[in-house]
């Protein structure tokens, strides 16, 4: 979204040169501490509202999917209701992937599984020479630092936090600016801390047990990378109801703790006007609404619930 209206009037360098320069703004804040500073001033319910904004359409993806594929959605709903339910079911079956297996089933047995293989394999990154120019840096620098570190590294430690684990918000910001840098080298996004992902990694398990899921993920991820051109094009021979089912049922437990988070203590009006500006898509200056949601509903809060605020300045 942040990238396609820049692309129809800024080449593809100069938006990799963008990318460049935004890891190393970003890992410079990190290393600076201001990142942590700024976090700490958020109240963690108007975090939590815009995580929440952010993760509605994952709960109304589930009744989309629902009412175009019932074939493929509905089953894997039961699925995941059954074995959440029955706990002796789910320790045998993680209701995720009970899910996952139910909805390829249903993809396969109503003949909408179209694969088409392809020879190129593995995948092969490819330089790409970055470009700097000043209208690429004044259009996208600072909405993507902003979108790094705020709306998706503010995800991910907000998940984190709701985990009871203790994230080092400025080791994510230095890490994310130079994996950011890694990634702009072959004309990809900038590297961030997403919820979705984190969220997954902490449903299950113990606490302290948890970062081996992460290992795991990361091992993965480059296996997947190698082998991108056959992964891309699984994905693309299932029907977008099931992508949509399963990231939908997948995050809905996440949901609702946001949800819960931001709206049953205090800053309830913040977390309420974060929740309403996120949802609505303002888009200033051509920076996420996320942002907006956060920075209006601090100063809505500091001026309406002054109360709230006792004891965190």
């Amino acid at each position: 979204m942040l990238l396609g209206p820049s692309l129809q009037h800024l080449s593809f360098p100069e938006v990799v040169g963008a990318f460049f320069t935004t890891g190393v703004l970003v890992m410079g804040l990190g290393m600076t501490g201001v990142v942590r500073r700024a976090m700490a001033a958020i109240p963690m319910p108007i975090v939590m509202a815009m995580v929440a904004a952010i993760f509605l359409r994952f709960g109304t993806d589930v009744v989309d999917a629902s009412t175009s594929a019932p074939a493929i959605a509905l089953p894997m709903v039961i699925v995941i209701v059954l074995l959440t339910a029955v706990p002796a079911l789910g320790k045998r079956m993680p209701p995720v992937l009970g899910a996952l297996l139910i909805g390829l089933v249903m993809v396969v047995a109503t003949g909408q599984f179209r694969f088409e293989a392809d020879g190129r394999v593995p995948a092969q990154p490819v330089f790409t020479a970055p470009e700097f120019t000043l209208a690429a840096q004044l259009e996208l620098l600072v909405p993507l630092a902003m979108t790094v570190l705020v709306v998706q590294n503010g995800q991910g430690i907000a998940v984190l936090r709701q985990a009871e684990h203790d994230p080092s918000i400025n080791s994510f910001a230095v890490a994310s600016g130079a994996f950011s840098i890694v990634n702009a080298s072959v004309g990809a996004v900038s590297a961030c801390v997403t919820g979705p992902t984190n969220v997954l990694l902490t449903a299950s398990g113990q606490k302290q047990r948890q970062y081996t899921a992460a290992v795991t993920y990361g091992v993965l991820s480059l296996v997947f990378a190698l082998f991108a051109p056959v992964f891309t094009r699984f994905m693309l021979a299932t029907p977008e109801a099931f992508v949509l089912a399963l990231g939908g049922i997948a995050m809905i437990k996440a949901l609702q703790g946001a949800f819960v988070t931001a709206f049953s203590t205090r800053f309830t009006f913040g977390a309420l006007v974060t929740f309403v500006v996120t949802v609505s898509g303002l888009d200033l200056f051509n920076i996420h609404a996320a942002f907006w949601g956060i920075l209006f509903s601090y100063v809505v809060s500091r001026v309406l619930e002054p109360q709230d605020h006792l004891g965190l300045d």
